[in-house]
Formats: structure tokens, sequence, C-alpha cells
């Protein structure tokens, strides 16, 4: 299982919100591209980089920053957050991202999934699933829908999505624990590769998810609290296997 650390981009900053809450944030740095490199050093595989004045504008807000992060790493990219059309994610890809996450418009939009897969290639693109009690939330988490979890996967799997990113919301950054159960039911009810994220808080948690067999685990506010450190992250998961 990968341990990818996340930078959350807000006007500029890295930080971290408590439950997808914009007006619950911690910023942790002002130079996400120093974090960037940092977590480069301490040996992460890849990065996710969410542009979360995207996600809720509906276009890209810090893609001067985003580039520039691209530009510098040697590892992949992953990058979500205002994803709303086809130009949006050329931008993304011509600044050196390796993967295109797409969150609203999997559920708003699902044609444009459907033709970024046919444009880059599935492994290329990954979509967002971002849950409040089993139903998806769009535009940046701040609107509610009746999309159930598992509907939107499926369709999305119809269409050639190999990935998701999971998220339980009421999870994310509060450092309590992951949803195990949602997480190992996305792994084995469907034939897609999970990422998950959200309340990921200590090393016997990412042994546990790892075990659900995920393909990958981000990690947020544990690494900046120094709840967790990378690299005991990258030996947990290593030393787990389902």
């Amino acid at each position: 299982m990968e341990v990818i650390p996340s930078i959350d981009l807000k006007e500029g900053r890295c930080v971290r919100l408590y439950q997808g809450d914009y007006e619950k944030e911690t910023v942790y740095s002002h130079d996400p591209l120093q974090v960037a490199l940092a977590w480069q050093a301490q040996g992460a595989p890849r990065l996710h980089v969410v542009d979360l004045d995207g996600a809720a504008e509906g276009k890209p807000f810090n893609l001067g920053t985003i580039s520039s992060i691209a530009a510098a790493l040697a590892i992949p990219v992953q990058v979500g957050g205002g994803v709303r059309d086809i130009e949006t994610a050329q931008v993304l890809v011509n600044a050196g991202v390796d993967r295109v996450v797409v969150g609203t418009a999997a559920v708003t939009q699902p044609e444009l999934v459907q033709r970024l897969c046919e444009y880059y290639g599935t492994e290329r693109v990954v979509v967002a699933v971002d849950a409040r009690n089993g139903q998806v939330a769009i535009n940046g988490w701040t609107e509610g829908t009746t999309v159930d979890v598992f509907g939107l996967v499926n369709e999305m799997s119809t269409i050639g999505i190999s990935r998701i990113l999971y998220t339980d919301i009421s999870r994310d950054g509060t450092l309590t624990e992951p949803n195990f159960e949602a997480n190992s039911a996305l792994v084995h009810e469907t034939r897609l590769r999970v990422l998950a994220s959200g309340g990921i808080a200590s090393l016997d948690h990412v042994r546990r998810l790892a075990q659900t067999g995920v393909e990958g685990a981000i990690l947020g506010r544990a690494l900046y609290t120094r709840d967790i450190y990378l690299s005991d992250a990258i030996a947990a998961a290593s030393e787990t296997s389902v």
C-alpha cells in the first residue's frame, strides 16, 4: 500500500480543514513547494494536492503553486479541486501532473469523466468519492446530494474508471480513525483500486487500512501534527499485506 502525503492549498497556503469546513482551517505553511520537497525527501512515493479554492469555486485557483510543485518534484503528483472541463485537465497535464482527480464532475458531468479516460487513459484519471453519511457531496464538500456512494462508483466503473479516492468527510481532518468498513467494502465489492482518505491518526490505522486491500492511504493532518512520521507510516504499510 502506498502512503501518500497530502497538500491542501487555500489562497496559496498549505492548510488543513476540519471535516471539510472552510471556516475551520489550520495553516501549516506559507510555502507549499518547500513542504512538497520535504515530503519527497522523506520518501513519499507520490504527492496528493488539493486546490481547495478551486473545488469550491469550480475552477482552478492555485495553478501557479501546483505547476511549481509538479515541476520541482521527481515523484508523481496527483491533483484535484476544480477540474470541471477538459481544458483544466489539459493545463494540469501540461504542467506535469501525473493524475487528475475529478470529484464534482463525476456527479454532474459523467460524460466528462468518460472523455478524460479516452483522452488520457484510465491510469491518469481518479474519481474522488467524497461521502457524508453514505451519500456523495460535491462543490468542495459544500453541497450534499442524494447520490449513493456505491451507485456513483458502479456508474464510474462502467465508463472506464479504474481508481477512486474515497473520503469519509466526517473523519477528514479529525484525527479520529478511518472508515475501515467502507474502504473494505469498496475494495471487495468493486473491481476498482481504492485510495483511502480521512481520519488516519496512527500507525495502527495505517496497518489496518493496508489489511483492507486499499491501494493507497492519503495522510494529511497527522503528518503535520507529527502524530505520524512519514517514514514510519511507509514502513508500517510495507510490513502489512492482505
